[in-house]
């Protein structure tokens, strides 16, 4: 036996039922993946208002203790974010801007799991389905063959017609299956990139502070006041001594 005859007596007993059923199995688990993914979603999500007008009031009163508080119980990716810049605040705002991008790449990869499958599925659902209709096909035109054999041609177109009209249901079936993914994979790419700006606009509110030029303290200026003040007197006797070196001595 030759194998493409072993390949068609394999599919001949298998038939073309297990494809459904493959593309039925993976459907069921990109419906799990969507409705888990929802929910990741939704709790990385939050009122990016709100929680940059909580942030600026604490950041403009230059208590970081108090804004790493208010982010404490906040489960959004924004706070995340703007925690990781503010924990390393310390240690300036280029070491503070480059914890807040770990942190975004940390956050983007636990967004984007599981969204791969979603992809694939979309891609390839069709060409399982359209596997499916090629075992179809193969059984159909060996009863075709059969048919023919038996000498009744009207029997066999009829039986052609009816199995061909059954394998392209694998090719219907992998479509119906990857429009759902490719809809949902895309939706899903659209809110992380939502997401991820929203965290970027709060890492820069954080930068903005943490590179403002510190404004001189009252008590600060009043020192340098009474430094100058002690200094001037010294000063002015200097330059009269100066002066008075300089003056041409009187002829003896």
């Amino acid at each position: 036996m030759s194998t493409v005859e072993a390949i068609k007596n394999f599919f001949l007993h298998t038939g073309a039922a297990w494809v459904l059923w493959l593309l039925f199995g993976l459907s069921f688990l990109s419906i799990a993946i969507v409705i888990e993914r929802v929910i990741v979603f939704r709790t990385k999500g939050t009122d990016l208002k709100r929680l940059a007008d909580k942030l600026d009031a604490h950041l403009a009163a230059g208590d970081l203790d108090k804004a790493r508080a208010s982010l404490r119980d906040e489960p959004s990716l924004c706070a995340r974010v703007a925690d990781a810049g503010l924990r390393l605040a310390s240690r300036g705002p280029a070491t503070a801007e480059k914890g807040m991008q770990s942190a975004m790449s940390i956050e983007r990869s636990l967004l984007e799991a599981r969204l791969a499958y979603l992809g694939t599925l979309g891609n390839n659902a069709p060409f399982i389905g359209l596997f499916g209709t090629v075992i179809g096909i193969i059984l159909a035109f060996n009863e075709l063959g059969k048919a023919q054999g038996a000498g009744n041609g009207q029997l066999a177109s009829q039986a052609v017609m009816g199995s061909i009209a059954e394998a392209l249901v694998a090719t219907a079936v992998g479509i119906a299956v990857a429009l759902p993914a490719v809809a949902a994979y895309n939706y899903f790419q659209r809110w992380m990139s939502t997401l991820l700006a929203d965290a970027e606009a709060l890492s820069n509110l954080v930068l903005a502070y943490l590179c403002a030029e510190p404004e001189a303290t009252p008590t600060r200026v009043g020192a340098a006041s009474k430094v100058r003040e002690h200094a001037e007197p010294k000063e002015r006797e200097r330059v009269s001594a100066l002066r008075e070196s300089q003056l041409p001595q009187e002829a003896l």
